[in-house]
């Protein structure tokens, strides 16, 4: 497998991603990883690339109904 090597990257860049592996239980290199793979596969696939989804957390402790969520008028 090859290797990469990138110079001179800010303090600032290197913490911000040093966060995002904790975040997502990786390693930084597990994270580097994950982000290269995921830019090279936007780059092939263009507008055709797998849909993903990203759940948040609102602060809201409840469930919204169906109705606030879905507009079946719309169909």
């Amino acid at each position: 497998m090859k290797s990469l090597h990138i110079r001179d990257v800010p303090p600032e860049t290197v913490a911000a991603l040093k966060r995002l592996a904790r975040q997502h239980h990786r390693s930084l290199q597990g994270e580097l990883r994950a982000i290269l793979d995921h830019a090279a596969r936007l780059a092939i696939d263009g507008e055709h690339s797998e849909l993903k989804l990203h759940v948040v957390e609102s602060g809201r402790d409840h469930t919204w109904p169906r109705d606030d969520i879905y507009d079946d008028s719309a169909r």
